[in-house]
């Protein structure tokens, strides 16, 4: 394999440590940035070259940019619905963030550039019901986003879109579905639904308690792509000829409802849901239409919903009474 210098901006989260970690054990020239303090990046790796910086500053962009030949941005203020909804201002000046790369991108000759989006980008008006068909491409126009966060990921997309027409810039851009799975945040506000739901199921067992709340009424719906399958791939798209926008989701749709039953059924211990309908709650359906990508690159997810459950599960259950990584995961 031939080796490369790669900049992994947000490197110290979920999906950048994960990214991380398999273009480290690939023998790469990697350097990591991301505005968290060392101590509380998710994986670090002594062997790769470590920033605490906040990107939002062009000169920081410029700096890390220097001497490397291809970017992932993964960087973004962001976390689970409840934190969406709540940081409207914060998830949009990630916006800085993608715009001072790419300029820096141009002035030290990058040659291939990778934007990290989200599904929140989807127009709103076709997501108004439980169960609807899997999202494609092209439903996020005409645009009607997830207020903030969605806001910021499509206008991302478009200057990623016109760095590529008017400079020449390589680019690749994703809409990342739901990624879960271990070595991630389960707690403290930024957790997603799965990993929100483990941490509960596993301390009402641990607490001989038989109820766990839940936020909205438990029917709308999901489709959750575990960690491994989005790495596999973020790739495939990074080192394809293609700088088309690709879903990188699963099609498995379910329910919050169904997806407790799947994580009671791994632990092995029943819960009533407590409902709460004034929570932050999202769209009622949303779900990934995987049929460009799978006929562009030949990608699609290896990981069915339980087996990446029963991983995530009994990750956290771990961290959760060995009191691991408290500063880094959270804990109840």
């Amino acid at each position: 394999m031939i080796k490369s210098k790669y900049l992994i901006c947000g490197a110290g989260g979920f999906i950048g440590g994960h990214l991380t970690s398999v273009l480290t054990k690939e023998g790469h020239n990697v350097t990591c940035v991301d505005i968290k303090p060392l101590e509380y990046w998710f994986q670090l790796f002594d062997e790769n070259k470590n920033y605490s910086l906040d990107l939002k500053e062009y000169e920081n962009c410029i700096a890390v940019t220097k001497d490397v030949d291809y970017i992932y941005n993964m960087a973004c203020n962001m976390g689970g619905m409840g934190f969406i909804e709540n940081n409207k201002a914060q998830c949009m000046l990630s916006v800085l963030i993608n715009t001072n790369l790419l300029r820096a991108s141009l002035k030290n000759n990058i040659k291939k550039y990778f934007f990290s989006s989200s599904a929140c980008v989807y127009n709103r008006s076709k997501q108004e019901k439980n169960y609807i068909l899997g999202l494609k491409e092209e439903d996020a126009y005409p645009a009607d986003p997830e207020d903030g966060y969605g806001w910021e990921k499509i206008f991302s997309e478009r200057m990623c879109r016109h760095f590529k027409e008017d400079f020449n810039l390589d680019t690749r851009v994703v809409r990342f579905h739901n990624v879960y799975g271990p070595k991630g945040t389960f707690d403290g506000g930024r957790e997603k639904a799965p990993a929100a739901l483990c941490r509960k199921i596993i301390n009402a067992k641990l607490r001989k308690i038989d109820e766990i709340d839940v936020w909205g009424d438990g029917d709308q719906t999901r489709s959750f792509l575990y960690i491994d399958d989005c790495i596999a791939g973020t790739k495939k798209v990074f080192e394809s000829g293609y700088s088309d926008v690709f879903n990188i989701g699963s099609e498995e749709q379910v329910s919050i409802n169904e997806m407790i039953a799947v994580i009671e059924e791994i632990a092995k211990f029943k819960v009533k849901k407590n409902y709460l309908l004034d929570k932050p709650k999202g769209v009622r359906g949303r779900s990934s239409d995987n049929s460009f990508v799978s006929s562009k690159i030949d990608w699609k997810p290896k990981y069915f919903l339980k087996d990446g459950l029963e991983k995530t599960y009994n990750w956290i259950y771990d961290e959760i009474i060995s009191g691991a990584n408290i500063k880094k995961y959270g804990r109840e």
